[in-house]
């Protein structure tokens, strides 16, 4: 009766209104003045008219935008992860993209397409919306970096920066010194030109040097710490010459740029002095992601904002302004982290590669069409190479370090990236770089961030000496057990499993909790403290189950391969992961898109296209979990988690004669675990020659599962191949376990 009344409701209401909307479309009709134009087809077909309305969509700016957006986006993404699967920053991948779908590549060989898809009248609407993505970049820059660091290390990190920046400064002087006649625009003075090339040739690029030293696994190491303050004293005093070189270039002489200079000393005075306070304040008051409201966020963005404007309009460049309100916003690395992640993936994934792809359309290779000009580009690499790299390793084995690391520091200070675009660009839109000039420190940015890893590897090569990230235990351990979790909150569950199967004894424990983090989600600065952050869940409930635990922690590129190598080299008799329930969600569509743990996956897409993959594989797990699963190389125990509070009941399930080997574990919980233990016993593999009696211990032989019974349980373990097996054949009780631990031998 109800729905029935919902329903009459439903077609009164529509019918009285449609009928009243009828009635006043066509009494308006009679309203219309004799002189009212009408829309008089010019004789095309309806469908004409439906094309050339179709081609006015195509073509309005909007349109060009959005396309150029999903284009740069697709094309971004692929060859940043090509990059990394050759161990290159995914920005160097990113710079190509962007080379590729400039008139180097894309508009030589398919300039119809080029000029469809890159108007010269949409490139000003793609410049500023990359502009505002270099503004929310480098204020995610500045709020990485720290200046109680600079304050708390050594003297040697500052000398080592300096002469970082000394060195390929003065060398870029030099160089412009020779090519000045042959290569300066028109109109500029040496004065200008020759700063533009001396302070190009100082920029180390601080975001991607941070993620190849927590990659490497250098951050707690002393040369991590050293090389990383020392990028960072670099990047504020780059910022700062350039700054002052922008106001010079732009006023025309030193004496004329002074106005400027002191315009600029009092924004940074009234930055540090009356604005950073005021925002400190806000921020202890609202240091949780609760008590961050809307008004609060839009204060800190007008904050960012308004420096930009104020840096532009005073002639140093928006991007100085965006600087420095990242480096005075609250030093709470909560707050700052819950800014950074609401800026990082827009300003990264969608703002950032407008920027590259914005380069690249600037970036003619084609000018450098003789061996005069490609031997002017290979002289600005050596001088940028000799002057940064070099110069920066002699300043480091001067002040005392040895030559292995006096050479890492060079290596890691020579790179370059997307800062150097960035003052690219500043130099080119100032007039200041012929297109031939721009294309060649285009190249010099790339050859400088590609030669990073191999050249770090060689240096590793020839000192033999390498650091591990494989902890060390004593041997009179009983069993060694390794959790490891990509989410602090994972590895509470994994605790849990794993205290049923270590000794009780504690001094033969040996519980290790490994977390390996992204390295796009670490502030190379905060590590310590986001490491002791992360595992304050995990040590509790380790105090909670009366443990001892070891913790290890690392910021990686890639996850996978680090929880291999710790499996591997630790010694261990059990490395169990989490992986919570993404393997449900691996069905034939999600295998071809890359779909895991609901986002699309890149990495398997590509692999799709390259013929890597088997489109018809069944998904027993995700991708992630099969690699780690095909590589270890000790006993591993594959966690599913639905929502594990205890571990009183635990069944152990043995569908055949090669599950024997979970008997083992069996004899582990007798040994260790007060829970109550219930073997289900489809195959009769507990016979009397391998019978087990325990008070705790019940054997249940019987080929079905019960409903009930699972209802019971708390934890239920089984060996990979069971599991490929149920998955196989659609079993319907999985939908119906507890918490899972697949065990592969």
């Amino acid at each position: 009766m109800r729905n029935f009344k919902h329903s009459f409701f439903y077609i009164i209401i529509v019918g009285i209104f449609s009928a009243l909307i009828y009635w006043t479309v066509k009494n308006g009709k009679l309203l219309e003045k004799p002189n009212v134009l009408k829309v008089v087809s010019n004789g095309n077909s309806y469908y004409q008219d439906f094309l050339d309305s179709l081609h006015h969509n195509v073509t309005h700016p909007l349109a060009i935008l959005l396309a150029q957006i999903v284009t740069i986006i697709l094309v971004a993404r692929f060859f940043g992860l090509i990059c990394k699967k050759i161990g290159q920053p995914s920005v160097v991948g990113e710079i190509i993209a962007g080379i590729v779908l400039g008139p180097s590549f894309f508009g030589n060989y398919l300039k119809e397409c080029s000029d469809v898809l890159f108007p010269d009248s949409s490139l000003d609407n793609l410049k500023f919306l990359s502009q505002i993505g270099l503004i929310f970049f480098m204020f995610v820059v500045g709020m990485e970096l720290d200046l109680k660091v600079l304050r708390n290390k050594a003297k040697e990190a500052v000398i080592i920066s300096h002469a970082s920046i000394i060195i390929p400064f003065t060398l870029g002087l030099v160089l412009a010194y020779s090519i000045y006649t042959n290569f300066a625009p028109k109109g500029i003075e040496f004065l200008s030109f020759g700063l533009f090339l001396g302070i190009a040739m100082s920029i180390t690029a601080f975001p991607v040097l941070a993620r190849i030293v927590q990659e490497r696994g250098l951050q707690k190491t002393r040369i991590g710490a050293m090389v990383i303050t020392c990028a960072a004293a670099d990047d504020i005093t780059a910022w700062c010459l350039l700054a002052a070189v922008i106001a010079i270039v732009k006023a025309g002489s030193v004496a004329s740029s002074l106005y400027i200079i002191v315009l600029s000393l009092l924004y940074v005075f009234a930055m540090i002095k009356l604005v950073r306070p005021f925002l400190r304040r806000i921020g202890n008051l609202y240091d949780t992601a609760e008590k961050i409201t809307k008004p609060v966020v839009a204060i800190f963005f007008l904050t960012l904002l308004i420096s930009s404007y104020l840096t532009e309009i005073i002639g140093i460049h928006a991007l100085f302004g965006a600087f420095v309100a990242g480096i005075i916003m609250p030093d709470n690395m909560k707050f700052r982290k819950m800014f950074i992640e609401k800026i990082e993936d827009v300003a990264l994934v969608v703002l950032l590669p407008l920027f590259f792809v914005f380069t690249g359309l600037r970036t003619e290779i084609g000018l450098l069409n003789s061996p005069e000009l490609w031997r002017v580009c290979g002289l600005i690499i050596l001088v940028a190479v000799v002057g940064k790299f070099v110069g920066s390793a002699l300043a480091a084995k001067f002040v005392g370090q040895n030559w292995r690391d006096s050479l890492t520091i060079g290596a890691l200070m020579n790179t370059r990236g997307l800062m150097e675009l960035v003052v690219l660009n500043i130099g080119y839109d100032l007039g200041v770089l012929t297109k031939e000039v721009f294309a060649m420190m285009v190249i010099m940015a790339l050859a400088t961030t590609f030669m990073t890893g191999p050249a770090l590897n060689l240096i590793d090569f020839f000192f033999k000496r390498r650091e591990k990230f494989v902890p060390t235990h004593s041997e009179n351990l009983d069993y060694k057990v390794l959790v490891t979790f990509e989410n602090p909150d994972d590895g509470k569950p994994l605790l849990r499993v794993a205290n049923n199967f270590i000794s009780l004894d504690k001094d033969k424990q040996a519980l290790t909790a490994m977390y390996i983090s992204s390295t796009n989600e670490v502030n190379p600065y905060k590590i310590e403290e986001y490491e002791r952050e992360s595992f304050k869940p995990v040590l509790k409930e380790a105090n909670k189950l009366n443990r001892k635990l070891e913790t290890l922690f690392k910021a990686s590129r890639d996850i996978d391969s680090d929880i291999v190598e710790v499996s591997n080299k630790g010694e261990f008799n059990l490395v169990l992961i989490n992986i919570g329930s993404s393997i449900f969600e691996g069905t034939f569509l999600g295998k071809v898109l890359g779909i895991t743990s609901k986002i699309i996956n890149p990495e398997n897409l590509l692999n799709t296209f390259t013929g890597k993959e088997k489109l018809f594989e069944v998904n027993y797990f995700d991708d992630k979990t099969q690699a780690i699963i095909n590589k270890t190389e000790v006993p591993l125990g594959i966690y599913v988690d639905k929502n594990l509070i205890k571990t009183e009941n635990i069944s152990v399930i043995l569908f055949n004669e090669e599950d024997q080997f979970l008997l083992d574990y069996v004899k582990l919980l007798k040994k260790n675990s007060q829970a109550k233990i219930s073997i289900f016993d489809t195959y009769d593999v507990v016979n009397e020659k391998n019978k087990i009696t325990h008070e705790n211990v019940k054997v249940i032989h019987s080929s079905k599962l019960e409903k009930d019974f699972l209802k019971e349980q708390d934890l239920l373990i089984m060996s990979i191949d069971s599991w490929k097996k149920l998955i196989d054949t659609r079993s319907v009780w999985l939908n119906n376990t507890p918490s899972l631990l697949i065990i592969k031998p």
